[in-house]
């Protein structure tokens, strides 16, 4: 039963991670604006992602892998059109 309530909860930290970007990309895609975004946030936002990632491969933890990897998508895409739409 442990191991169930383990997967649901961080199934549900995984959706919560991941889509909690989308309304920010989609925000920002149709304004064409970036400038309420921190681009340090967003760097160190990534950052983590990345060593998430890392971390989930070393030890073979593929649920976090695959979770962080979404959410690193989903953050770099923020960063890019911080960058895309700086002007």
């Amino acid at each position: 039963m442990n191991d169930v309530v383990a997967n649901v909860i961080g199934s549900a930290a995984a959706l919560c991670s991941i889509t909690s970007f989308a309304p920010q990309m989609f925000k920002i895609w149709q304004e064409r604006d970036a400038s309420s975004v921190s681009l340090k946030t967003y760097a160190l936002t990534v950052t983590c992602f990345v060593l998430w990632v890392v971390y989930g491969v070393m030890t073979e933890a593929w649920p976090v892998t695959i979770a962080n990897s979404c959410a690193l998508v989903m953050a770099s895409g923020v960063l890019f059109m911080k960058w895309r739409f700086r002007d």
